[in-house]
């Protein structure tokens, strides 16, 4: 053999080794990746764990608070705001009745005409408005003139069958979401804004002025007859439909509690005891936090750069505003550690890019390479090429995310039950509790209502659960306000 031959076979023999290194330099890189991929997993994993045990922690904490909160003023997280709602719908309401929903990025203005005993819901016409970003940072008067201007149209495409009784005023019946100390059923002052609203010079006035103010500008006469919170409306909708309704709750954009108390079990409250007996209590519950919440990095570091720190922790781990941005984060550790080389997309760094509902339509594909977890990789992140070893990982993380929300969820839940001595069957007593429930959160996530319902089961017992029943009380808000309006309206005495 030649030197020239030995010398190509040589250099060969070489390039094959070297190539070979890399190759297998390669693939324990991306071994390594791999198990570090499994780490933040697991590790993910096991800070989100809500065992029954600390679910009853969260339970009795959130007992515990309603009650601080019911005692004082500023006693609790939780505000336990008096509603001045002492007695729901009856179903002897009569007449055309507006609502105003305000609750999240979008609001929706609702005419229902009511007929009365037996007569219930004849008709009603809604319209889903989005609210522009630019509005809900800017000033008061641009927001309250921008709702008033679609309430404006709305009025204005009456139809015969709606118009209002001659010689009256139309009455509506205002949803605010947003934590409000009401000072009588038609106005109440702006405690602080959520769910991504921050216009400072509203907080501390009355939301009933500012929308009166604003309806005044557009010409349109209108009294607001009933200022209620979403929660306070779903129980009365859940209330007009089914009396066995004493708990609403909104799994949403954000997320509340509302329920009925005995007046007597409220020390705070200073005025005349209700004929009813009973009060209606705005919890705010999205503000509650304990140390039993399993809180992790990721949520620790939402909170600190969200527009309000510190507050509404609750809410933050169990509503719809946040588990999509959870999400993304934890897959922004992972991308930044493990997975997608050595750069992250882009895309992924944008916070709240990755909502919550996207989250859910990944976590129900159901396709056998998880196309739908492709498809949104590759459309809203720009990020192709993904395999399906990665997306199942993509899937396990919307599970833990959206597991331990529900979960929490249940536990809220039981601790309201709790303190209204339903959680446990008196002997003899035949009673039945139905919680409405509403949002948009709670109706299209079926895994997280799945997840929430089994759980409630966990925590209350076989024997219990029979008596405790969840309802779907769809567009509850938005009728239940126009229900309040009409029980609250100005001409009652001239119909008795």
């Amino acid at each position: 053999m030649g030197k020239l031959t030995v010398c190509v076979a040589v250099v060969c023999g070489v390039a094959v080794a070297a190539a070979a290194a890399v190759v297998i330099h390669r693939k324990m890189k991306k071994s390594g990746k791999w198990v570090k991929a499994m780490e933040i997993v697991k590790e993910f994993e096991e800070s989100c764990r809500t065992p029954i045990s600390k679910l009853k922690q969260v339970a009795d904490a959130m007992t515990v608070e309603m009650h601080a909160g019911l005692a004082s003023e500023g006693g609790s997280k939780l505000k336990m705001l008096i509603t001045y709602v002492d007695s729901l719908p009856t179903g002897n309401e009569k007449g055309l009745f507006y609502a105003l929903d305000l609750g999240g990025t979008n609001f929706r203005v609702l005419r229902v005409l009511l007929g009365g005993k037996d007569g219930g819901i004849l008709k009603q016409q809604f319209k889903e408005v989005s609210i522009p970003p630019n509005k809900m940072t800017g000033s008061s008067a641009e927001l309250f003139d921008y709702i008033a201007a679609e309430l404006a149209k709305f009025v204005a495409q009456e139809e015969d069958d709606f118009k209002p009784t001659s010689g009256r005023l139309r009455e509506l019946g205002f949803t605010f979401s947003f934590p409000v100390m009401q000072t009588s059923i038609a106005s109440g002052t702006l405690l602080r804004w959520t769910k991504g609203f921050s216009i400072d010079e509203t907080v501390g006035q009355d939301v009933v002025a500012e929308l009166t103010k604003a309806l005044e500008r557009q010409g349109l006469e209108m009294r607001v007859s009933a200022l209620v919170n979403d929660t306070v409306g779903t129980l009365a909708g859940g209330k007009y439909a089914n009396n066995d309704v004493v708990v609403s709750v909104i799994l949403g954009t954000g997320s509340n509690a509302a329920y009925v108390e005995r007046a007597q079990a409220i020390p705070k409250w200073h005025g005349l005891l209700p004929k009813s007996g009973e009060m209606v209590i705005n919890m705010e519950w999205g503000n509650f936090r304990s140390s039993h919440l399993p809180l992790t990095e990721y949520d620790q570091a939402l909170d600190a750069e969200s527009l309000n720190p510190g507050e509404q922790i609750y809410e933050k781990v169990i509503s719809g505003m946040y588990l999509g941005e959870i999400f993304r984060r934890v897959l922004c550790r992972m991308a930044e550690e493990a997975f997608f080389g050595d750069v992250v997309p882009p895309k992924l760094k944008e916070p709240f890019i990755l909502g919550t509902p996207v989250m859910s339509a990944m976590h129900h594909d159901t396709s056998p390479d998880l196309k739908v977890v492709a498809n949104n990789l590759k459309d809203i992140l720009e990020i192709s090429n993904t395999s399906l070893k990665m997306r199942k990982v993509i899937v396990q993380f919307c599970d833990i995310v959206a597991t331990r929300g529900a979960r929490l969820s249940a536990a809220g839940l039981l601790g309201i039950l709790k303190k209204m001595g339903r959680d446990t069957i008196k002997e003899g007593e035949k009673q039945k509790t139905v919680i409405a429930m509403d949002g948009g959160l709670y109706e299209h996530y079926e895994e997280y209502r799945n997840s929430l319902e089994n759980c409630l089961k966990e925590l209350l017992g076989e024997e219990v659960c029979k008596t405790i029943k969840i309802e779907h009380s769809n567009d509850g808000s938005g009728i239940g306000a126009a229900l309040l309006a009409a029980s609250h309206s100005q001409y009652l005495e001239d119909e008795s």
